[in-house]
């Protein structure tokens, strides 16, 4: 291994802290309620569903600081490292001067028990920092990941509307003061050691290169690659279950990039859906719908395409897209690097084509192809903040004549593994695309796909809601438009 040093440090508030004796799956709200008594955090659900633990955690990317709103619940306290975590005890003036933000809420009646309030103010503070002048869907989108079961959401709406007119230059705010100062620490901090604390299954691990995380993977076999945490947090509050030792990825640099050529986009598995988004939504619109929907902000904050593909749920949301699409997947150790289609990385329910002291370093999506169609559809019991039952995506091609030149249609949700339709692609492909082709095809689905009946939806629901959107992408193709895109002359 790489030379190693023994201690997270992190700015707490005003803070410094430096942790040498940590547990490796300690969340950042028990930290801070239990060790620092910052009660205003508060714990709802501890899933990352309700949004009652809102802080702002702000490191550095591309050279400047940013902040954004995240689940101290399901947030460790090891990925933290070279990082401003922000709490709503932070915002008021020494003077005890209410935050802008906090202001509004009490000006427009935007609380009422109270418990849920501190994180509406953190996430409404996460967007008074990012947008001057939100529109009212900025602002219910920043709200999506909040849960409230007194106001309505009105009066918050409303003090959200304020807050961001209330911008005198005069204002006291804690970071904009102080935001050159504190990412000249963020930068001190960081180093390019190794952190490791803790011993043997108590062992924490934080590489900062890519060729780090490859050494801890070639010698620990049995280590948990932590990127966003956003499911992996899960296993530990709601499962109770050991990880360790356990590796965090967020202050790998490397795998935070995004780039894009004419043959498409590179995301690097450290990258967020929200740091995504832009690129992604640029070149397929139908992604960007999709990400919209995963979680609420501060869940798409933390977690990562490339984790959602590497934990291997059968009810990923990425997966199904970007196997429609032909996306590919790289895969690094320390011996070398190798490149596989998405679709192959899946092998069974539990089981990805990964070894040991393998990781997943990135994420190659394709620019759409002239004349394409694609579209993606997410069926969940809630529209936001849900789990899919099943969500397909298609891509097919036509001739100059109207036959179908090339199909490729994916499904999460209806196998043990996010998995191809091949029966229903042969049986669209060659033929004239008209509805008695897709009537026709819509019987090769049992072909493809025997799903399970759990809690969100039954077997059968999922067998025939899959045929129905195949029937439902082929009328928006003739133009009853609601998801779908074509691309028009796309090099």
């Amino acid at each position: 291994m790489s030379e190693t040093a023994n201690t997270i440090r992190f700015l707490l508030n005003d803070t410094e802290v430096a942790l040498s004796e940590l547990h490796p799956t300690e969340t950042l709200l028990d930290y801070l309620r239990l060790a620092r008594r910052l009660t205003g955090t508060k714990e709802g659900c501890a899933e990352g569903d309700c949004g009652a633990c809102t802080v702002l955690v702000g490191r550095i990317v591309d050279g400047a600081l940013a902040y954004e709103s995240v689940n101290a619940c399901i947030r460790f306290v090891g990925s933290l490292h070279a990082t401003h975590v922000v709490t709503v005890e932070h915002l008021a003036g020494k003077d005890g001067a209410l935050h802008p933000v906090q202001q509004a809420m009490v000006d427009y009646h935007g609380s009422q028990c109270g418990f849920c309030t501190p994180g509406f103010v953190m996430s409404l503070y996460g967007l008074w920092l990012t947008n001057d002048n939100p529109s009212r869907a900025a602002i219910e989108k920043a709200l999506q990941g909040n849960l409230c079961r007194c106001t309505g959401y009105e009066p918050i709406v409303k003090a959200a509307e304020a807050a961001a007119k209330a911008r005198p230059a005069d204002v006291f705010d804690p970071i904009e003061k102080t935001r050159e100062m504190v990412r000249k620490r963020l930068a001190d901090m960081k180093g390019e050691q190794t952190i490791v604390t803790g011993k043997g299954d108590q062992r924490l691990m934080v590489p900062q290169t890519p060729a780090a995380l490859a050494d801890i993977l070639s010698e620990h076999h049995s280590a948990t690659i932590v990127a966003g945490s956003t499911d992996v947090g899960l296993w530990v509050t709601k499962q109770m279950r050991a990880l360790n030792p356990v590796v965090f990825i967020t202050g790998i640099d490397a795998l935070q990039t995004v780039s894009q050529t004419p043959d498409g986009i590179t995301i690097g598995a450290g990258v967020s859906y929200s740091r995504a988004f832009t690129a992604l939504s640029r070149l397929h619109p139908a992604l960007g719908r999709l990400i919209d929907r995963i979680g609420g902000e501060q869940v798409r904050n933390m977690g990562t395409i490339g984790g959602n593909i590497a934990n291997g749920s059968p009810i990923g949301d990425t997966p199904p897209a970007l196997i429609a699409l032909g996306a590919t997947v790289t895969l690094t150790a320390r011996t070398g690097s190798r490149t596989l289609a998405l679709e192959d990385f899946f092998i069974e329910y539990g089981r990805q084509d990964r070894r040991k002291d393998e990781f997943l370093e990135s994420v190659f999506v394709p620019a759409p192809k002239p004349g394409a169609h694609y579209a993606v559809y997410k069926i969940s019991k809630r529209r936001d903040e849900d789990i899919s039952a099943l969500c397909g995506a298609f891509r097919i091609a036509l001739g100059n004549d109207g036959t179908v030149t090339s199909a490729t249609i994916a499904f999460g949700g209806m196998a043990g593994t996010p998995k191809r339709a091949k029966a229903v692609e042969a049986a669209l492909i060659g033929k004239p695309w008209t509805e008695e082709t897709v009537n026709a095809a819509r019987a090769a689905f049992k072909a493809d796909y025997q799903p399970l009946t759990d809690w969100r939806a039954t077997a059968a629901y999922r067998l025939l809601t899959a045929k129905n959107l195949l029937t439902r992408f082929y009328l928006e193709t003739k133009g009853e438009s609601a998801e779908l895109v074509r691309y028009e002359g796309v090099a």
